[in-house]
Parts: C-alpha cells; sequence; structure tokens
C-alpha cells in the first residue's frame, strides 16, 4: 500500500512538471514564473486552510477576509510614509479616536463579565449591548472629522516604509488574531457556526477596507507597493518574478516542514484524536474548544502570510478586488483536490489547480475559435464577437468538472491522507 501509494504521488507530480514545463513552451518564461508565482502564494493559503479543514475538520468560509485584513496590514506597513498626513492635525485625531475605541471595548468587555459580581444574565446581556452602542457611535463621531481631513489634505494616510516581510508576518499576526476573536465566540457552537461567522466576517472587513478612503484609497487603489526582492525594473521581469518565486518557495518548504513535525508529534496525534472523534476526545480530558481555536489561529497566521504575499506580487491593493471565488472557493477547491490532511497533497492541488484556472481561458479561445471556423465554413455562419469573454466565463465551468470529477472517482484527493497505524 505504501508502494502503491509513494508510486501515485511520483507519478502525479512527474504529470504536473510535465503540464507547467508545457506551459513554459507555449506561453513564454515571463508568463509561466508568474503563474508559479501566483499559484506558490496560493499554496501557503491552502496550507493554512488545510491546518484547520484537514487537521481539525474546521470549515473557513471566509479565507477572503483573513487575506484582505492581512493584505492591508502588509501595504500599510511596507508602503512609503505621507509627509502630508504626519504633518496635520490628523494623527492626533486619529489617537484619540484609538483611546476611545479601547476604551470602550474595555468596558464592554468587563461589563460582559459582570456575572462574576453577581449581575444577573439580562441585565448584563442588556448592558453589553448599551456599552457597544455607546462605543460605536462614539468612535463613529471621533473618526469623522478625522477621515474628513485626511481625504481633502492627503488623499490617505499612507505607509510607515518598513521592510515587506515584517508586514507579511504582521498581516499574518492580524489575521490570527482576527481568528481567534471568530473562534472564543463561534468554536463552542455547532460547526456551522463558524462558516456563517467566517463567511460574514470575510464581506464585513472587504466592506470597510472599500469604503475606508481615508485608509486605504477605496476604489482609488494604492499602488505600486514595494517588493521583498527587486522589482521588474530593476532586473527584469523574468529575473525578478524567479526571486520573488525562490522566496516564496522557501517560505512553502519552511511552513511544510514545521507543519510535517508537528502533525508527527503527539500534538499531531492529539488533534487527529479531536478531529476523528470528538466525544472521546473529551472523555479524556482533552479541551476540544482550546485546541480547535489553535489550529484555527495557527492556519489563518499562514493563509494571512500567502494573501499579503499574493497581494504584494500583483503590485497593487484594491479592497474590491477581493471576490470569494478566487480567493476562498478556489482554495477550498485546492484543498479538497490535492487531499485535505495531506500537506504535500495540499501543495500539489495548489500548483494542479491553479494552472487549470489559469490555462482554461486561453485553451477554451483556440477551441472556440477552431469550432466557430469549422462552423462557418460549414453552415456559412458568423461567429460571435465575443468569444474571449465566453473563454473567460470557462474557468468557472471547467474548474466545476475537475472538482466533480476528482470527487467521482478519487474522492478522498488526488494525493490523500495517509492512514498512521500506531502498535
Amino acid at each position: 500500500m505504501i508502494r502503491a501509494i509513494d508510486l501515485r504521488t511520483i507519478t502525479l507530480l512527474g504529470g504536473l512538471i510535465v503540464l507547467v514545463a508545457l506551459i513554459f513552451a507555449w506561453q513564454g518564461n515571463a508568463y509561466g514564473v508568474r503563474m508559479l508565482v501566483e499559484a506558490s502564494c496560493l499554496a501557503i493559503v491552502a496550507l493554512g486552510l488545510n491546518v484547520q479543514w484537514g487537521y481539525a475538520g474546521l470549515f473557513n468560509a471566509g479565507v477572503m477576509g483573513f487575506i484582505a485584513i492581512a493584505a492591508f496590514t502588509g501595504m500599510l506597513v511596507s508602503f512609503p510614509v505621507n509627509p502630508v498626513f504626519w504633518e496635520s492635525e490628523a494623527p492626533g485625531m486619529l489617537l484619540r479616536t484609538g483611546i476611545y475605541l479601547v476604551i470602550g471595548v474595555a468596558a464592554t468587555y468587563l461589563i460582559s463579565r459582570a456575572d462574576r459580581i453577581g449581575v444577573p444574565k439580562k441585565l448584563r446581556t442588556v448592558l453589553t449591548v448599551v456599552a457597544a452602542a455607546i462605543t460605536y457611535l462614539t468612535v463613529q463621531n471621533a473618526l469623522a472629522p478625522a477621515a474628513e481631513l485626511i481625504e481633502e489634505g492627503s488623499s490617505f494616510v499612507g505607509g510607515f516604509g518598513l521592510p515587506v516581510g515584517l508586514g507579511w508576518a504582521l498581516g499574518g499576526l492580524v489575521a490570527g488574531v482576527l481568528a481567534w476573536f471568530i473562534g472564543r465566540i463561534t468554536l463552542g457552537l455547532r460547526s456551522d457556526y463558524l462558516a456563517i461567522a467566517t463567511l460574514g466576517i470575510a464581506e464585513i472587513v472587504k466592506s470597510f477596507l472599500k469604503n475606508a478612503d481615508w485608509l486605504t484609497r477605496g476604489t482609488l487603489t494604492v499602488s505600486p507597493l514595494p517588493w521583498p526582492v527587486p522589482t521588474p525594473n530593476e532586473i527584469g521581469f523574468v529575473a525578478a518574478r524567479s526571486a520573488y518565486l525562490a522566496l516564496t518557495a522557501v517560505l512553502i518548504v519552511a511552513i511544510y516542514i514545521l507543519l510535517q513535525r508537528g502533525w508527527a508529534s503527539p500534538w499531531g496525534r492529539m488533534m487527529r484524536a479531536i478531529r476523528d472523534n470528538e466525544t472521546a476526545a473529551e472523555a479524556v480530558g482533552k479541551d476540544v474548544n482550546r485546541r480547535r481555536l489553535e489550529m484555527f489561529v495557527l492556519g489563518n497566521i499562514i493563509v494571512g502570510v500567502g494573501g499579503a504575499a499574493l497581494v504584494t506580487f500583483g503590485g497593487i491593493f484594491d479592497p474590491s478586488g477581493f471576490n470569494p471565488i478566487n480567493h476562498t472557493f478556489l482554495v477550498l477547491i485546492m484543498v479538497v483536490l490535492g487531499g485535505s490532511g495531506n500537506n504535500l497533497g495540499t501543495i500539489f492541488g495548489a500548483l494542479l489547480v491553479y494552472v487549470i484556472w489559469t490555462m482554461s481561458e486561453p485553451a477554451a479561445l483556440i477551441l472556440f475559435r477552431y469550432g466557430a471556423s469549422w462552423f462557418q465554413q460549414m453552415f456559412d455562419i458568423a461567429p460571435p464577437s465575443d468569444l474571449p469573454t465566453r473563454a473567460l466565463q470557462m474557468r468557472v465551468f471547467v474548474i466545476g468538472l475537475t472538482i466533480i470529477l476528482v470527487l467521482r472517482f478519487a474522492p478522498r484527493g488526488l494525493l490523500p491522507e495517509k492512514v498512521m497505524k500506531y502498535e
């Protein structure tokens, strides 16, 4: 069995390498390297999602939100400083708003924990809602004039001009903090509440970033984002993208090794026990909710790092550019198709799915043009003028067909998790 699985792995990886080589020969080095960089960034995101779904059985339907908040943090940390903003009164106004927010959140939290001093539950709930409402109104009233001043004077706050790598790390950390707040509320409830909460948070994050012109420039976007390696203007497109690919490959290897070591440790065996039989794990004294929270936070830290790297490579921060298909469901398909619970399968699935996603458009366009030419010769009917648009729409169809075939013939994924036996 082990030999069969190893042979299958080698065969699939070899086939993928041949497929990528054919794409390089067809589309050229610049296109091929760009595709691999984007696929490698999504592979990091998929590894984070695999920690949640494959390791702990947690369904995160809001990957887009964690990518967006991490990408924003990376942009804020690494984008050049805006001196006009810092020379105005706006920083002081924002500091005052932040103090109001901290005080309000602290007061709301303390009121919500007032059961320890004997406050009845209904009264505590009412007081908590009132405190939260007062905090929101106070912060909004303090923020409005500051936002107006920033938009009129300096366009937006700008960044801090710090290293890009630090921005990625802090982006992952912020995504993890957001995951902690969501997990604290939902992981003790039924599993579907987590999916609903993450989906809702993702849309809230996107809406906030899209409308906070003073902070993100909204639909006007922020560009060019600084790179952690020399840019194409400095050393050329292929060389710069190759350097970026080398950096993301190092990140993938490092994350893969750490996850593999953790999964093979007693901690990993405990997580498998919780995933496979929650009741039995609780019966032997395991804190299931706490362990799931650990996995949820860890997974989103990795998701954040990959998301920040992906947006940085694009060179532009556009809040309206985040969408559920590209930044949530495509990643879910990568994990499921590759094999949830298998890190190597997840990386393979990310690369294969992204190759299919990107190449389905030019392949479909060739088929459409060939078919339209044949149809015109046979029936003397002019082909439609929107063939490129129709070819672009084939992406979703091809990916949907791919996942259906995989679920039908390989329901555990192309490289499923190996069943570990202990004597």
